[in-house]
């Protein structure tokens, strides 16, 4: 990866895409599909004389800046980021269609390469691919360990898919993406893993989530614990689920259900809560959870691997937590091999 190239991209999507806003009179995102679509198809797409002659010219010779095709999928990939960054600023966008950071979604590529390391093909889904930031990240990392990934998104929000389907094709990358609700009957095959960046919030459609063991008596129901409970029926036996969720996750009200729920349903291996230094305040802090279907060889870990990632300013203290994930899933939680 080429952080001149990374930066060059970067200009090349924001210059357009602020150019293409202002001709459309639209946002920052839908101006940036459109950039991006132009790029794919190496040409200036206009309807009913819009965007302009001038604006026209001035697009061409932004896009002839950029050779991406040339570009490996990491510097596509951060470059994209960084438009999402912008995007987010400029158009207030909602918390949980944020994309996941870069230094989460490397952790937990990290962590599933170790597990999934030498098979020879990966069946891999992400029920909240939203901008396709995580999904991408982690196949571009699994890429070096495993055979054939066959990696699927799923999402409600269509701009959102719109945007990880463009981002998967400058990535010159091959993903399944479905438009549908995560919490309806999927739409994709049984999954060996699955990561989710779960959202945070209340499932409005309550006669949807009384299909759910994890629904709430009263009220609306977290959207987070139905999704881990349609993540592990979605996954084969013995498969595994890296998931990122708020750190008090089971110290909640409404955390009952899913407590009861889950010994009966998934091996509870891992819970890590990520540097206190990456969010605003303890309220906001994450936690990357993993779960294991039950089934094949799997068995509950007899040390469940709980712990905080030290500061990532402390380079030392962090490459020996990491050096000791790596032994406990080692000695714990290795899955067979395909």
């Amino acid at each position: 990866m080429s952080q001149e190239q990374t930066e060059t991209l970067f200009k090349v999507l924001d210059e357009s895409t602020t150019t293409l806003q202002a001709a459309l009179a639209t946002s920052y995102l839908d101006a940036f599909i459109e950039t991006g679509d132009n790029l794919l198809n190496d040409d200036v797409q206009v309807e009913d004389g819009r965007p302009d002659a001038a604006t026209v010219k001035r697009l061409t010779a932004l896009y002839q800046q950029a050779a991406w095709q040339q570009y490996d999928a990491e510097t596509v990939r951060r470059a994209i980021q960084l438009a999402m960054l912008k995007a987010i600023r400029v158009d207030e966008i909602q918390a949980n269609h944020q994309l996941t950071p870069d230094t989460i979604a490397y952790i937990m590529g990290y962590l599933v390469t170790r597990l999934e390391r030498g098979k020879d093909e990966l069946t891999l889904l992400d029920l909240t691919v939203g901008t396709g930031n995580l999904l991408t990240a982690v196949v571009t990392q699994l890429q070096a360990v495993v055979g054939k990934i066959d990696a699927y998104g799923v999402d409600n929000d269509d701009t959102m898919l719109a945007i990880a389907q463009l981002s998967s094709n400058l990535q010159q990358m091959s993903l399944n993406l479905v438009h549908q609700d995560a919490l309806d009957p999927l739409l994709v095959p049984a999954s060996d893993l699955v990561v989710a960046d779960l959202p945070i919030g209340y499932y409005p459609v309550d006669d949807n989530a009384a299909g759910y063991a994890t629904h709430a008596k009263t009220g609306h129901s977290f959207v987070h614990h139905l999704l881990l409970e349609q993540a592990i029926h979605q996954l084969k036996p013995g498969g595994i689920g890296v998931f990122l969720v708020p750190s008090q996750l089971f110290q909640t009200a409404e955390a009952k259900g899913l407590l009861k729920w889950l010994p009966h349903n998934a091996y509870l291996q891992g819970l890590l809560n990520l540097p206190s230094e990456l969010f605003a305040n303890t309220n906001a802090q994450k936690a990357i959870l993993i779960l294991q279907k039950p089934g094949a060889n799997a068995k509950q870990v007899k040390q469940v691997m709980l712990g905080e990632f030290p500061s990532f300013k402390d380079q030392s203290a962090f490459q020996k937590f990491v050096a000791e994930i790596v032994q406990w899933e080692e000695q714990n939680l290795m899955t067979d091999r395909a």
